[in-house]
């Protein structure tokens, strides 16, 4: 299932461009391909610790993947590593280790990563992906939280989250990850985040130079050097914003009727005011605000959103509740990195190879998300998460046989998911449908 999507897309070949590998050529047994190739697929199937890998490289499937003639080991130099095709964890840890500064007179870690052309790469990865030029681009932007428990470099205690972290950023165009920037937590949630968005939208106006992009995110993103950004380059947004005393008492009478429809029904009720608002000192010009007055069983709930967006493009209500709401999604894809492709896995000393790793996982988040998107369309699955399409479609029990011209794959016809499998199968190949 994830050879097929790597030949379509290029996602890790790509990947594997984006590291400089300062080895001697002559006592390499592993190129960089096949090590991220390796290493990618491991977080795929599940396996996010590097000691893993030395059960892993005895699988022929992950080494016929990783891109190995010899899936079965059997010519390799040594005698010690005869029936281990694949890389063990001392070589593995290479991609993650190696400082950013390291040169070919390096005693052990010579493979360095280019963070830029990763950087890039996300964003080519989303624009390689579409058909056609989107109408409409929103870039969706949010911090989380990504706990530590050791002396890790740029460790902080957060108040918000209660403990030591980091404070990685996200930027995603619908399930597209294009931005995944590990930071200390000691900062302002829209720290640096200004500089990724010029630089993504750079990238898309050179492929599209009209396309219409929005940013969309909470109020911790609600700054005024960002907004005047926006309203300079042509780029749209709507921002949360962070209530106070005096945006509560533009809502004031429409929170009235709320409380009036809630006595009368015993339902929530909303009211939505559209008006013009400009703080006192951080602002530098007035903008439109979309106040939602709404009235529950606990009380008053009233939320604010700022916008670009005129009247005439969207009126009060769709632009909070169609809009600015849909951006909960985002948080679904946040999830599936760091609880099924373990983008939370920083736990090496140095804040570089941390990113590293959060590049690796992005890599797999990219992988799945394409295997959605090229063989789950107009199936039961089609919005399976990670950790289920990995569950029902890749982790499956079969019988391996190896012989002199192929590999051959038993698989159990009473899989629950074996119809799904079968249609994924026949439009990633083109292949004869299987017999389910």
């Amino acid at each position: 299932m994830l050879r097929p999507v790597e030949q379509q897309t290029g996602i890790l070949r790509q990947f594997g461009a984006c590291f400089r590998d300062q080895r001697r050529a002559d006592l390499v047994e592993h190129s960089i391909g096949e090590l991220v190739r390796q290493r990618v697929y491991g977080l795929v199937l599940g396996y996010e610790d590097l000691n893993d890998h030395d059960r892993l490289r005895q699988d022929p499937l992950l080494a016929f993947l990783s891109g190995k003639r010899d899936v079965e080991g059997a010519q390799r130099r040594r005698a010690q590593d005869r029936g281990k095709a694949g890389a063990g964890k001392s070589t593995l840890n290479r991609l993650e280790l190696t400082p950013a500064d390291a040169g070919p007179e390096a005693r052990y870690k010579k493979i360095v990563i280019d963070e830029s052309a990763v950087d890039r790469l996300l964003v080519d990865l989303y624009i390689q992906a579409q058909p056609r030029q989107p109408q409409r681009i929103v870039l969706d932007l949010d911090a989380t939280d990504d706990p530590i428990h050791g002396g890790q470099e740029g460790r902080f205690f957060h108040g918000y989250y209660g403990g030591y972290c980091y404070l990685p950023l996200y930027i995603f165009i619908a399930e597209h990850l294009v931005c995944a920037r590990l930071r200390p937590s000691n900062i302002d949630a829209s720290a640096g985040a200004l500089a990724e968005v010029e630089r993504i939208v750079r990238r898309l106006r050179f492929t599209w130079p009209e396309v219409e992009i929005v940013l969309r995110a909470d109020s911790g993103f609600c700054r005024d050097e960002m907004m005047s950004w926006c309203e300079q380059n042509r780029v749209g947004y709507v921002f949360g914003l962070a209530r106070n005393e005096r945006l509560v008492k533009r809502l004031s009478k429409a929170m009235r009727e709320a409380r009036e429809e809630w006595k009368a029904t015993g339902r929530p009720a909303r009211r939505f005011r559209d008006f013009r608002y400009r703080t006192r000192e951080s602002w530098t010009r007035g903008r439109r605000v979309v106040g939602k007055a709404e009235y529950l069983e606990k009380g008053e709930n009233p939320r604010f959103v700022v916008t670009s967006l005129g009247i005439g493009e969207m009126e009060p209500r769709s632009v909070y509740e169609d809009f600015y709401c849909a951006r909960g999604d985002m948080e679904n894809r946040i999830k599936e990195q760091q609880l099924d492709l373990f983008a939370d896995r920083t736990s090496t000393h140095a804040l570089h190879s941390n990113q590293v790793r959060l590049y690796l996982s992005s890599m797999a988040y990219c992988v799945l998300v394409a295997l959605r998107r090229l063989a789950l369309a107009g199936t039961e699955m089609a919005k399976a998460q990670c950790g289920t399409i990995r569950l029902r479609l890749l982790k499956i029990g079969a019988q391996v046989r190896i012989t002199a011209r192929k590999i051959w794959i038993s698989m159990a016809a009473g899989h629950p998911a074996a119809g799904v499998f079968a249609a994924a199968h026949q439009k990633l190949t083109g292949a004869i449908p299987l017999r389910v």
